[in-house]
């Protein structure tokens, strides 16, 4: 299970962390989910309880990863603001945060995709995705290259921790 975490957050992580937290993430969140109570006895510090709708070790995966890496918010509009403050001042965003202020959830999330997609283009390109269960906030994502895709849902999918193409899952929602 540590390699698939290790490979997960490394792909999830790309370009905004460092090899060394990734890899102490994947350890603690491997230990969290093979023994809960004794990684919670090694460490009282950690604010979880059994009523979390998700596993220690998802827990600890979410709330190890850095505001780079996973946006948390409640509108598009912060939850862009968010992303493009990730970046370095260099990475040209013609899309504005203001502009999603009166937006539709799907047209907002739509013009977002749209602008990360134009992103780098030797990965053909970013695509937002739902990450873990919602806690505390309305949107929870993360981006990969679209080259990563498939193989991060898959990882997703053996670690039992849910990511989905944000765009295609607002498109459903709508639709049923």
């Amino acid at each position: 299970m540590k390699n698939q975490l290790l490979e997960f957050i490394s792909l999830i992580g790309a370009g905004c962390m460092r090899a060394e937290e990734i890899e102490r993430i994947a350890d603690e969140a491997a230990q969290a989910y093979a023994d809960p109570a004794a990684f919670l006895s090694a460490n009282p510090d950690i604010n979880y309880d059994d009523s979390f709708p998700i596993p220690l070790g998802e827990w600890v995966v979410l709330g190890s990863l850095p505001n780079t890496v996973v946006f948390q918010a409640d509108s598009y509009q912060a939850l862009f603001q968010q992303i493009s403050d990730s970046f370095d001042q260099s990475v040209p965003f013609t899309l504005k945060p203001k502009q999603l202020a009166r937006t539709e959830p799907l047209t907002a999330l739509n013009r977002i995709q749209v602008q990360m997609g134009a992103l780098n283009k030797e990965a053909g390109g970013y695509v937002l995705l739902n990450f873990s269960q919602l806690l505390d906030d309305e949107l929870q994502m993360v981006m990969v290259g679209q080259q990563d895709l498939a193989r991060v849902l898959e990882l997703g999918a053996a670690l039992n921790i849910k990511v989905e193409p944000a765009l295609e899952a607002l498109k459903v929602a709508v639709h049923v």
